[in-house]
C-alpha cells in the first residue's frame, strides 16, 4: 500500500489577515506548517489552528522562519548560530504555548533553502528542534531539503523527512526555480495532481527543461497561498485516491 503525507503551509496571517483559506485546506491536507510569528502568524493564528487541528485530525507541525515579516521570510537575514537558534526556539515556544501539539518543524523560505545548504545555519535549526524535543521528551522529525540539515538532524539525534513541492518548479539540478523566474510556480490543478501520482509511484518529477529529476520524498507540499490551492489539493486528493495512495501523516 502506498502512502504520503500531504502537507500545506497555513496559518499565515498578515496583520490579522489570512493569506489562505485555513479551512478549506485542513480538509483536505494531513499536515499543516503552522506559521509561528517569525514570517506571519499570532497568538490568535497560532491557536485558531491548533483548534482547528484538533478539530478535524491534522497534525501540526512549526513553521519558522527568519525574523523578516516584510519580506514574508524570503530573505536570508545574516545570523549568527545563537542568534539564530534563540529566534527559532521563540517560535516553536510561541507555537507550542498557543496550545498546538508540535510534532514537527519546517522551516520557512529563505531560512528552509540555507539551512538546507549551510552547516552553521542547519545546526542552529537544529539545536533548537532539538531543545524543543527535550522539552517534549520525544524527538520531534525536521521537514525539509537539503544535506546539511538531514546531517543535523542526524547529529542532534533528530529524524529527517524529505519533501517534495507540487506546485513548485524544479530545475534539473533538483533545487526549486528560485521564485520570480519562468516556471517557478505551476498554476494547472491538474498537472500539479499528476505530479503528486508520478511523485509517488514513480519516485520523480519533470524540471522546467524537461528533465526527470529523482525524488524520493515522505511528503508532498502545496502553498496555502496560491490562488489555486484549493482547487490544486482537491485535485490532489482525488487523484492520489483514485490510484489507490493513501494520505497519512508519518510523524
Amino acid at each position: 500500500m502506498d502512502v504520503i503525507d500531504l502537507n500545506a503551509d497555513l496559518g499565515e496571517t498578515v496583520e490579522g489577515v489570512p493569506t489562505a483559506d485555513d479551512e478549506a485546506m485542513f480538509a483536505l491536507v494531513s499536515s499543516a506548517s503552522i506559521a509561528c510569528g517569525g514570517h506571519a502568524g499570532d497568538a490568535a493564528s497560532m491557536h485558531d489552528a491548533a483548534l482547528r487541528a484538533g478539530r478535524t485530525g491534522v497534525v501540526v507541525g512549526a513553521h519558522p522562519s527568519y525574523p523578516d515579516r516584510a519580506g514574508f521570510g524570503r530573505a536570508v537575514m545574516p545570523m549568527g548560530l545563537v542568534a539564530l537558534r534563540s529566534v527559532v526556539a521563540e517560535q516553536l515556544d510561541a507555537l507550542a504555548g498557543a496550545g498546538a501539539d508540535i510534532r514537527y518543524v519546517k522551516p520557512h523560505g529563505a531560512l528552509y533553502h540555507r539551512a538546507g545548504a549551510d552547516a552553521s545555519t542547519a545546526e542552529a535549526v537544529a539545536q533548537a528542534v532539538a531543545e524543543l524535543s527535550d522539552g517534549l521528551g520525544r524527538a520531534v522529525p525536521i521537514l525539509a531539503q537539503g544535506s546539511a540539515l538531514a546531517e543535523a538532524a542526524a547529529a542532534a539525534g533528530l529524524p529527517f523527512f524529505a519533501e517534495a513541492f507540487l506546485d513548485r518548479g524544479y530545475r534539473a539540478d533538483g533545487l526549486l526555480v528560485p521564485r520570480g523566474e519562468p516556471g517557478d510556480l505551476l498554476h494547472d490543478p491538474d498537472e500539479v495532481a499528476a505530479r503528486a501520482v508520478q511523485l509517488v509511484l514513480g519516485g520523480e518529477v519533470e524540471a522546467v527543461d524537461g528533465t526527470p529529476v529523482r525524488v524520493d520524498a515522505a511528503s508532498l507540499c502545496l502553498h496555502g497561498d496560491t490562488p489555486e490551492s484549493i482547487m490544486m489539493a482537491r485535485a490532489v486528493r482525488t487523484a492520489l485516491d483514485a490510484a489507490g495512495i493513501v494520505v497519512r501523516a508519518p510523524w
